[in-house]
């Protein structure tokens, strides 16, 4: 499947992060759990350069426990500090605020040096559409000051939102980035980062099977008691049978099966899943 998504508005977005840079003391990069790799903008290293950095690995209650310990692993041997975060729960924000002091402990020698209080930190909150920036920023804030939404690119334009917890937020659209490969494209569609309305949602639904089929294969007994080892078309269609997903003239109806199967990997029915490992 050749799949890419790179509305006007990412473009514009990119060379908003370029120009604001200089506002914020550190880049706070929301990824998706269940796609640590597929969910980095590539694009964003080269637009941030040296800036501070830190990974947020949201969505970490959809994502397999063992494989999140991993990937927190791998980023801090990269040298970029990360944590795990469940957006939809109670944030612990002064443990963001502690990691993102270390990483500018120097900004706090220079101005403890200079007699200047200044505790405030500025973040950028940057990342893929529906990684689930507006949520967390909402969670920080304790307030909608984002806009939210189970739709990708709902945040359209930056907006700043101050919290109680010296901690102040730049949020910006998420962005995709021109050009991705296949597996790529596949994970960002399968976790709704790029939207169902321009998808096959068929096609990427039996790509979806397949991938679980090899990964996750209790997943789908445990859900829909098919047999994993059938051919994935084969599962498909037992998945519709069984969920009543047939017209009345008794053929299969594969795109409510897909929304169904896609419906349950998206809001953690089909388990804790991790697409990709370190």
């Amino acid at each position: 499947m050749n799949i890419n998504w790179y509305p006007g508005h990412m473009k514009k977005t990119k060379e908003e992060i370029a120009n604001n840079l200089k506002l914020v003391d550190i880049v706070l990069e929301i990824i998706d759990a269940r796609i640590p790799e597929s969910s980095r903008n590539p694009m964003i290293d080269e637009i941030i350069g040296n800036k501070p950095r830190m990974i947020i690995m949201n969505k970490s209650d959809l994502a397999d426990k063992d494989i999140n310990r991993k990937w927190i692993k791998k980023f801090k041997e990269e040298g970029i500090p990360a944590t795990t975060m469940n957006s939809k729960e109670k944030i612990n924000v002064s443990r963001i605020y502690d990691l993102a002091k270390t990483e500018l402990a120097d900004k706090f020698a220079r101005n403890e040096s200079k007699n200047i209080e200044n505790s405030v930190i500025r973040m950028m909150i940057v990342g893929v559409p529906n990684a689930g920036k507006s949520t967390f920023i909402n969670n920080v804030a304790k307030r909608k000051s984002a806009n939210v939404g189970n739709r990708p690119g709902v945040t359209k334009t930056k907006q700043w939102i101050k919290t109680g917890a010296n901690i102040e937020l730049l949020d910006t659209p998420g962005v995709l980035w021109p050009k991705f490969d296949e597996k790529t494209g596949l994970n960002l569609s399968y976790t709704h980062a790029i939207k169902d309305e321009i998808l096959n949602v068929e096609d990427l639904t039996l790509k979806f099977l397949e991938d679980l089929q090899k990964t996750y294969p209790e997943s789908l007994t445990e859900r829909y008691g098919v047999d994993p080892a059938n051919p994935a078309l084969e599962i498909y269609e037992d998945i519709a049978r069984k969920r009543g997903a047939v017209t009345k003239g008794g053929d299969f109806d594969y795109t409510r099966t897909a929304n169904i199967i896609l419906t349950d990997f998206r809001s953690g029915k089909l388990g804790r899943i991790s697409l990709e490992r370190p």
